[in-house]
């Protein structure tokens, strides 16, 4: 199949509406909430139903049937390492789940040039093919660690589209040392294609930042940036109906990304609430998408 000329597929409702932002929510995010969280609790069922009930749209699961049943959008999430043929099934598994779209961490970050281009062609391959929009992520450990190699991969298979989880590179890249600007220049073409986001903000040493923090501004400040940068590169050429979702990714301490504090108890706790930080970075999200939007329109 050539791939000269294939369908930018993305996601929609499938109506004439204006592009717009759709709020979503991994489910790594209310995984393991505390207690005192202010966040939903109970079963899958009803945690889903408080996300609903919270106004988010989507949420990132392994257990779509629960999303649907809660009237969330369900969204999917893969991890292939060698195999470019796993894709295909990839595609067909969630698309047949009812998902709207599947985000890829794709690779190890040790392929050569002719394995990673192999895997990106899978899986443009398969998204054309099975009709289901595949996002591949900005992570570590995958092929994608490395701007400077991502970029190269875009002028080869500017077709890709990608979620973007830029703290992988905040970090990974030490991105704030050094020239910023000359740094958010050269990311251009990946913003471009950015369809999708996982949200969360960090330091050049620290995974995993409590966004709403004053002492994160400046970090909060960059990945605004990103963000809108990326909004702004959907709206250009959105069709009617399209969305992009936005979906906070907060992980819990077993994996070792949020900061400890002492808590009232004398014990550890997360310095943040992932609920309420997760409600903040989406409301950070709208501001910047309105950004794009008056960029557009300007």
């Amino acid at each position: 199949m050539s791939l000269s000329d294939p369908p930018d597929i993305g996601t929609g409702d499938g109506t004439a509406a204006a592009p717009r932002l759709a709020a979503g929510m991994s489910f790594i995010t209310i995984a393991d909430l505390p207690d005192w969280s202010t966040g939903p609790t109970g079963d899958t069922a009803a945690i889903y139903a408080g996300l609903k009930q919270a106004g988010y749209e989507t949420i990132q699961t392994l257990a779509p049937a629960a999303a649907r049943a809660a009237g969330l959008v369900p969204t999917g999430i893969a991890r292939v390492f060698h195999d470019p043929a796993e894709l295909r099934g990839v595609a067909v598994r969630w698309r047949d789940a009812g998902c709207d779209c599947t985000t890829v961490q794709l690779g190890t970050g040790v392929e050569d040039d002719d394995q990673m281009a192999r895997l990106a062609e899978a899986l443009l391959e398969a998204a054309v093919q099975e009709g289901h929009p595949l996002f591949l992520e900005t992570h570590r450990a995958t092929m994608t660690q490395d701007i400077r190699r991502t970029l190269d991969l875009v002028a080869r298979f500017p077709e890709l589209r990608f979620n973007g989880d830029f703290a992988h590179w905040y970090i990974g890249h030490e991105l704030t040392y050094g020239d910023m600007e000359m740094k958010f220049d050269v990311m251009r073409p990946v913003f471009a294609r950015t369809r999708f986001l996982h949200l969360r903000v960090c330091s050049n040493a620290v995974g995993q930042l409590s966004a709403s923090d004053p002492a994160a501004a400046t970090h909060l400040g960059f990945f605004k940036r990103m963000w809108t940068e990326s909004f702004r590169g959907f709206l250009a050429d959105a069709p009617p109906g399209g969305y992009f979702t936005v979906m906070p990714e907060l992980l819990p301490p077993r994996s070792f990304y949020p900061r400890m504090v002492t808590g009232p108890d004398g014990q550890p706790r997360e310095e943040s609430d992932r609920w309420t930080e997760a409600a903040f970075l989406i409301e950070q999200a709208r501001t910047c998408f309105h950004a794009a939007q008056d960029m557009i329109d300007a």
